[in-house]
């Protein structure tokens, strides 16, 4: 069994962290220092690629992940649907209480 990767957090660069857990540690770090936090942005292309804010432009450019999302918007464009818009059509397509005679 191979041992696991780990990544340095990027707002406090003496937390090593396991690759599984990077994500929640993220989050979790990002509200135990909200003032390093301010200065810090997330990359649209993936979630765990924290950056400074002056070099995100710089970051997005070269992200590794860039392109795989860009392929998958064009061949499958993704469809926003509000709550309240799936509970109307549940409501149109789904009968209302079916009544037996006798009841």
């Amino acid at each position: 069994m191979e041992p696991e990767a780990f990544e340095i957090c990027p707002y406090d660069p003496h937390h090593r962290i396991p690759l599984s857990r990077f994500q929640y540690h993220l989050a979790s770090c990002r509200r135990k220092n909200p003032k390093k936090a301010k200065k810090m942005a997330i990359c649209k292309y993936n979630a765990c690629h924290v950056v400074p804010i002056k070099k995100l432009e710089e970051h997005e450019a070269v992200c590794v992940n860039r392109s795989s999302v860009e392929e998958e918007d064009m061949e499958n464009p993704l469809k926003l649907v509000c709550e309240n818009d799936t509970k109307e059509s549940a409501r149109e397509i789904s009968p209302q209480k079916i009544l037996r005679p006798g009841q």
